[in-house]
């Protein structure tokens, strides 16, 4: 489904990634790791058209996106949760759904409502007074509503509650069950290799490791050489 293919990217003459490369396939999960600053949100940025590409290539269904727009690659179904969640503040929970809405598919103002009850309890509340995990769940409800073949979530769960951190966990896996393609950024190694299918490992821009939760959870060095500090 989606195809990165020896990406490079960075700020200003800054080079951050060097080659990465990494697939998601039809309802796959994959999780992008590493320590910070090697170039995880980087990557996602790039991805999504809002970073400019100095190389390599991005297809999504067979569509080359690699110059497209952000919105163009929204339009091609991949939906994106950023890092900070980057709600409108200003206005409602259900203002900024129905911002964001394709207006036909799966996701509505209800099955919203359906997966995160509680922004239903909070429909009318500006985005600005919501907790973080309510953000969170707001952030990840805005992305569905464009309908999206592919959900990316730049670090889906940092900052968050114990509490909250499992729900939006069990939400993620109710969404793989459905048969959603999820590419996701997040610390928690315990949760993502129960919902991943791959994992990417990146230092310093570039893919140093590849594998199953299998692989990752029967090689403790990979976890000890790239995670930790």
């Amino acid at each position: 489904m989606l195809t990165v293919d020896t990406l490079e990217a960075g700020y200003g003459s800054a080079q951050v990634l060097f080659g990465v490369t990494l697939t998601v396939g039809t309802g796959e999960v994959v999780t992008l790791l590493g320590r910070n600053g090697m170039g995880k949100t980087t990557t996602l940025r790039a991805i999504m058209g809002l970073l400019p590409k100095m190389a390599g290539h991005v297809r999504f269904d067979d569509t080359d996106l690699t110059t497209a727009p952000p919105y163009r690659i929204a339009q091609a179904g991949i939906g994106y949760v950023p890092e900070g969640r980057q709600i409108f503040p200003t206005l409602s929970v259900e203002e900024n759904l129905i911002a964001t809405s394709a207006g036909k598919g799966r996701w509505t103002l209800q099955s919203v409502y359906a997966m995160f009850p509680r922004l239903k309890e909070r429909r009318t509340n500006p985005g600005a007074l919501l907790s973080g995990g309510e953000q969170q769940m707001l952030a990840i409800g805005r992305a569905l509503m464009t309908n999206p073949k592919l959900l990316i979530l730049d670090e889906a769960t940092e900052g968050l509650a114990p509490l909250i951190r499992a729900e939006i966990w069990a939400r993620l896996a109710e969404l793989k069950s459905a048969g959603e393609a999820i590419l996701v950024v997040d610390k928690n190694i315990d949760a993502l290799t129960k919902l991943a299918d791959r994992h990417v490992m990146l230092e310093k821009g570039s893919v140093m490791w590849t594998g199953t939760s299998d692989d990752l959870r029967n090689d403790p060095t990979v976890i000890e050489r790239y995670l930790h500090l």
